[in-house]
């Protein structure tokens, strides 16, 4: 499904929710009936912020649990303001920022018998992966490919982020593969 027709109801709602965040230190309420049938749909999506290039912010949801307006309005306000990784977005920042929507499919488990058996399935640019394993949990999505070009760098920097050591292997871990479609101003 694509919403490329929403985008700047969708952008424009994150960046109200930003900045009705500035004011009163909350994410915008909203009434999800008021916007079109496709928004009130239940849809996950995270809400990358930057600034000159720079991630300043990220926050989002991997399954599908509120209307996308919701999510799109809680995720942005939380990428400004509770990413535990960079301090509250200040006012200052505001003029300078950049938001990215990455609207996320169905996160669909993937079969494999061993780590190069996973590299030689996953889909540079296209597969954005959850990893979980013994408590373990991490996500990258599809657009970290830019930064981690292979599938090899781009699995290791996930087992990091998830908390493991990048050699890390074991039979039990788990491996979700979902596309996002990446809205930007």
């Amino acid at each position: 499904m694509s919403y490329q027709n929403e985008k700047k109801t969708l952008l424009d709602l994150a960046k109200k929710s930003i900045q009705n965040g500035l004011t009163t230190q909350k994410p915008l309420v909203i009434n999800t009936k008021e916007f079109p049938t496709k928004l009130q749909e239940f849809a996950a999506c995270f809400v990358t912020l930057q600034i000159n290039h720079q991630l300043r912010g990220c926050i989002g949801s991997l399954t599908a649990f509120r209307p996308l307006v919701e999510d799109v309005t809680n995720n942005a306000f939380a990428a400004a303001f509770s990413d535990p990784r960079f301090p509250p977005l200040g006012k200052e920042e505001f003029s300078e920022l950049e938001i990215h929507i990455s609207i996320l499919s169905k996160p669909e488990p993937m079969q494999f018998g061993s780590e190069e058996d996973l590299l030689s399935q996953l889909q540079p640019g296209i597969d954005g992966l959850i990893l979980s394993d013994r408590g373990y949990r991490g996500t990258f999505l599809p657009s970290v490919w830019e930064q981690l070009p292979t599938p090899e760098l781009f699995l290791q920097h996930l087992k990091l982020k998830a908390g493991l050591p990048e050699d890390y292997w074991s039979d039990t871990i788990k491996i979700e593969r979902y596309e996002a479609e990446l809205l930007v101003e």
